[in-house]
């Protein structure tokens, strides 16, 4: 087997800092890579995959999680369907302020640069349409973007009044030859603060 390197592996050493139990997702095309660096380079370990039948259930796993174990969970979802599946499911977790990290992905740009079909470009709009129901939405178009982009969605997620966040990956990043090493971020000194609200309140 071949001891390349990709781009989702990287994103998963990401993930990795984090420490998350698991990752609740219904399996999609567009984080197909991520899927399989969870499983392959990861050891499916922290984060374990919980396989969902729905998108719904997916979110309303990382839900209850939160309100169990007042710890955040990791989710995916598939970029322009599975994330208008969930759309109710992430409202429920907005109005109920528990802290999740969605991570979603969408196919490239253009049909130039390995886009299976024109839709490609539509998971813009859904993700419009959810960010009235996450506390930050964001999409790094580079590998070296992503611990920071990571950083600030597991620390919004979790300062009050805590809630989901969202962050896509593009699907060509995920699949291209990682080249060279980006450093990882000393995740200790990036955590949410303890007693106050991004408002200022304690």
């Amino acid at each position: 087997m071949s001891k390349e390197k990709y781009g989702s592996d990287f994103i998963v050493d990401v993930i990795k800092q984090y420490e998350f139990e698991y990752v609740s997702f219904n399996p999609g095309s567009s984080f197909r890579a991520l899927h399989d660096s969870l499983v392959h380079y990861g050891g499916n370990v922290k984060p374990e995959i919980i396989l969902c039948p729905h998108e719904n259930t997916a979110i309303g796993i990382a839900h209850g999680y939160a309100k169990a174990t007042e710890k955040p969970m990791f989710t995916f979802l598939h970029n322009l369907v599975g994330l208008l599946h969930a759309t109710m499911a992430i409202y429920y977790a907005y109005t109920d302020r528990v802290p999740m990290v969605i991570g979603g992905a969408t196919d490239p740009w253009t049909v130039s640069a390995g886009g299976r079909t024109s839709i490609g470009s539509t998971p813009l709009s859904s993700r419009q349409y959810d960010q009235g129901l996450c506390e930050m939405d964001d999409q790094p178009y580079s590998l070296g973007a992503v611990p920071d982009s990571f950083a600030r969605a597991y620390r919004i997620a979790n300062t009050e009044p805590k809630g989901p966040t969202y962050i896509c990956f593009d699907v060509t990043m995920q699949e291209e030859p990682f080249g060279e090493e980006v450093p990882l971020p000393n995740v200790s000194r990036l955590m949410p603060p303890r007693g106050f609200s991004r408002d200022g309140r304690t």
